[in-house]
């Protein structure tokens, strides 16, 4: 195993937090009345968040011999209870895949301890958008740990998290946003190349290989860029989105996560209409 300890030192400072008392069941539904039907949302609005026991973010940390686990929040992320739930689920969900491996071991232990570290930052926050950007890894053994990218976009005024598909229904979209992702990337794979001064067979290996990464991991597929985050103008309109790739989506893992952002005038044609008001024109 690598220096992990010393890699992730840092980490012990965040912490996770789940009340217990957030897991209350929601009270029963009244009986039907008769009443008229429900009203069916139409296709790309986003889904509001259910009601439920509101979740106070905080910071803890919990480590033993086996396991080390730590996630920190902003304290802001409070005043939106329905963002802080979707926080709160994203973290417990990273924990019980760390707690699955820490439990195979039965008896045992881990020749060092198994890690969890997620760290969210609020990195907009308006009246009308809030982001917020969780970055992590989760380390079961092997040369490093798993990296942990995840990007939330909440509308405070329609309670809602803002998800991709939600965004962007058209496929066109997606192609025209493939298109643009790896014209970035592909550029930047010869920028970095020829500035290492690569002698051209070792170049021409590392430019193809890189390709196809980026190539794969930015089809035309919605899933391929379902973590972004809004980038604003001073007047808090969108003027890009920036997509965010984890490590040996678009690359090895050395290259780190990397980031394009995609204007606002090439979304604005395929954004839902009822996002259309949040962009730059």
């Amino acid at each position: 195993m690598p220096r992990h300890a010393t890699r992730y030192a840092g980490l012990v400072l965040i912490t996770l937090s789940v009340l217990a008392g957030c897991k209350r069941e929601p009270a029963s539904p009244p009986a039907a009345t008769g009443g008229p039907p429900a009203t069916v949302a139409p296709p790309g609005t986003p889904v509001e968040a259910p009601v439920e026991a509101p979740v106070e973010l905080k910071d803890v940390i919990e480590t033993n011999e086996r396991y080390v686990v730590g996630i920190s929040y902003p304290a802001t992320v409070n005043r939106h209870p329905g963002l802080a739930r979707v926080l709160s689920d994203y973290a417990q969900a990273q924990r019980a895949e760390l707690m699955e491996a820490v439990e195979a071991f039965g008896n045992d232990k881990p020749t060092a301890p198994y890690e969890l570290s997620l760290a969210f930052e609020q990195v907009v926050d308006t009246p009308e958008i809030v982001a917020v950007a969780a970055d992590g890894s989760r380390y079961t053994g092997g040369a490093h740990g798993q990296p942990l990218i995840a990007r939330f976009v909440w509308l405070p005024q329609q309670n809602a998290r803002l998800t991709a598909d939600a965004l962007m229904p058209d496929a066109k979209g997606w192609q025209a946003v493939s298109d643009y992702v790896r014209e970035q990337l592909h550029t930047a794979v010869v920028n970095r190349a020829d500035e290492d001064e690569l002698p051209p067979t070792d170049r021409a290996a590392l430019i193809k290989s890189t390709f196809r990464m980026i190539d794969e991991g930015t089809e035309p597929e919605v899933g391929n860029f379902s973590e972004f985050v809004p980038v604003l103008d001073a007047s808090g309109r969108i003027t890009a989105l920036r997509f965010v790739f984890p490590p040996y989506q678009v690359g090895p893992y050395a290259d780190g996560t990397q980031t394009v952002d995609v204007p606002s005038a090439l979304l604005l044609p395929h954004v839902a209409p009822a996002y259309a008001e949040l962009f730059a024109r």
